[in-house]
Order: structure tokens, then C-alpha cells, then sequence
């Protein structure tokens, strides 16, 4: 479906260059006397890389919607990720290259939604935190109670969290997603 470049917002996938985007960001310029532009930085669902393009404001833009199915996520297997549809119970793997920075945040029997494109799956889209579990991390500060010092913690799918210096191993913390940021320990 053909869109104008004005309509565009954070979020919707994209067709540009014959490849598949996600825009991250949109700015409209509107210089003096000249035409309006639309600047966008986006970022490339196949290889994961970002960049910034810049529409004019009457360009049309295909936008592509994705089917979504939800499924859980079983195990990983020699960089394959392996899903289960909720609904019929079939099977679909996808590859790390596929799930970029996602595979931090999926733990087995996790539920995520599974976009597909013509059939074939794209991607994952995720919750917007989740909650994992420290594995490893230093020994909790004594009076470490309020305090803005962070330290480094691995948790359970191998990401690296700066946590705040109470937070020990065994915990279970709450991660935003979209930036990998703590945001709160879990009782």
C-alpha cells in the first residue's frame, strides 16, 4: 500500500531499495520557502543496520504489514531459534542474523508475537520489558539501597544489564526491550 512520505510514523515497516525497514525515527522539516521533507532514520529488518534518509514530502512510500502469529519460543539449536504457534502447534525456526538483538531478551517457553512476510518469517516482536534472571553479577554492596552507582550483570539468555548495586545472582530484574535498560527488580 502506497503511502505519502508525511504519513509515515516510528514503528510502520517499510519498502525502500527493495528491502525491508522499520522506521525508528520521524522528523518533518519545513525550510523557509522550500517544499517540506520528511527525515527518517531506518533500520534494515534483514541485516539489522540503521540509516537516515530523507523523503520529500509529496514521494510515496510502500508501507508493508506484517502477519502476526503468536508463538513460543522452545529452544535454540546451532544458531536456529525454534517457535511454536500457539494455535496449531506448528513449527518455524528462525536464524540469529534473522532475530539480531532479540535473542537477549527470549528465554524458552516465553511467549512473543512472530511477524511473517509473504508467508516466511521476518522477525520477532517483543514485549516491551521482560523479566530474566541474574546469573552473574558482583557480590551486592552493603547500604547499597539507593544509589546511582551500576554495575555489569549477565543474565539468564547471556546479556549484559547495568544494575544498580543491590541487585545479587538468583535475582529475577525487569528489562525495557527497546534499549536493554534495568527497570526494576521483581518480588
Amino acid at each position: 500500500m502506497l503511502i505519502p512520505a508525511t504519513q509515515l510514523r516510528a514503528g510502520m515497516i517499510v519498502k525502500h531499495q527493495n528491502d525491508l525497514f522499520r522506521v525508528m525515527n520521524v522528523v518533518h522539516i519545513t525550510p523557509g520557502n522550500w517544499r517540506g521533507m520528511v527525515q527518517t532514520k531506518l533500520r534494515n529488518l534483514r541485516s539489522g543496520t540503521q540509516m537516515e534518509n530523507r523523503f520529500r514530502s509529496e514521494d510515496k512510500v510502500e508501507r508493508v504489514t506484517f502477519e502476526q502469529h503468536e508463538m513460543e519460543f522452545l529452544y535454540e539449536s546451532d544458531g536456529q531459534y525454534h517457535f511454536m504457534n500457539t494455535e496449531n502447534y506448528e513449527q518455524t525456526s528462525l536464524n540469529a542474523d534473522d532475530l539480531g538483538d532479540t535473542v537477549k531478551y527470549i528465554t524458552p517457553n516465553s511467549r512473543v508475537q512472530v511477524e511473517f512476510y509473504e508467508g516466511k518469517p521476518m522477525g520477532v516482536s517483543l514485549p516491551n520489558t521482560v523479566e530474566l534472571k541474574v546469573t552473574q553479577t558482583d557480590p551486592a554492596l552493603k547500604g547499597a539501597t539507593v544509589t546511582n552507582v551500576l554495575k555489569p550483570a549477565t543474565v539468564e539468555t547471556g546479556a549484559i544489564v547495568h544494575v544498580p548495586g543491590f541487585v545479587a545472582i538468583g535475582d529475577t530484574i525487569r528489562v525495557d526491550t527497546e534499549n536493554g535498560e534495568y527497570l526494576s527488580r521483581v518480588k
